[in-house]
């Protein structure tokens, strides 16, 4: 019996991977360097090394590195104001399990950029609590993101359920000892999503699966 529900936040929840693929790019463009969808995919979503990569490849200094990531955290600020939505069928998934399943979210997120989108989706009150970057020890696809949502929660593992997007939320996901569903994004449909319990079509399809749990 699932009991505990902890949902991954962008590319689950909200519309956002997109655009950070677009802030990442537009900061790499102005150095002339171009980011393809599918080398975001590898660095970013996959490998979770993003600017790093080409800081090494080009020999940028520290200083360098984090003037980039300021920039892009600036555009990428800019469009999540604009453009960030709630993903079809988020609410009313959220208000079918509401009540039958203690939910919580767990995000790489930067809390700044979380809380932004999320002070206009009106979706944080079906949760019990929030775990964003810097609230545990090391970042997906290490289980550490996960393992505090456990001991946080107080569950036992078995009752518990992961729904992430990525290969990388994925692997923290079992990593952890948990089982994982994915819905994939648009980014992300292509993964092959090995160890996944299991790969739905449609977020909406979350509901009838923990039914025959």
């Amino acid at each position: 019996m699932i009991t505990h529900v902890f949902f991954d936040n962008d590319g689950i929840l909200v519309d956002t991977e997109h655009l950070y693929f677009e802030a990442s790019r537009r900061v790499l463009a102005a150095r002339d360097i171009e980011l393809r969808e599918a080398d975001y995919i590898q660095l970013f979503l996959r490998e979770n090394r993003g600017l790093l990569h080409y800081a090494d490849i080009y020999g940028w200094t520290t200083a360098e590195l984090d003037e980039l990531r300021r920039t892009r955290n600036a555009i990428y600020t800019d469009l999540l104001v604009r453009e960030a939505r709630v993903i079809d069928g988020v609410r009313d998934v959220l208000d079918r399990l509401y009540g039958r399943c203690r939910m919580a979210i767990v995000t790489s997120a930067y809390a700044d950029h979380f809380e932004l989108v999320h002070s206009r989706t009106n979706l944080l009150h079906y949760f019990d609590f929030v775990l964003k970057d810097g609230d545990y020890a090391a970042s997906k696809p290490h289980p550490a993101p996960y393992l505090t949502a456990l001991a946080r929660s107080g569950a036992a593992p078995e009752t518990c359920l992961v729904v992430e997007d990525s290969e990388r939320g994925l692997a923290a996901a079992t990593a952890a000892g948990l089982r994982c569903v994915i819905v994939p994004s648009r980014l992300t449909r292509g993964e092959r999503f090995e160890g996944a319990w299991r790969v739905l079509d449609d977020i909406r399809e979350l509901p009838g699966l923990i039914d025959e749990a």
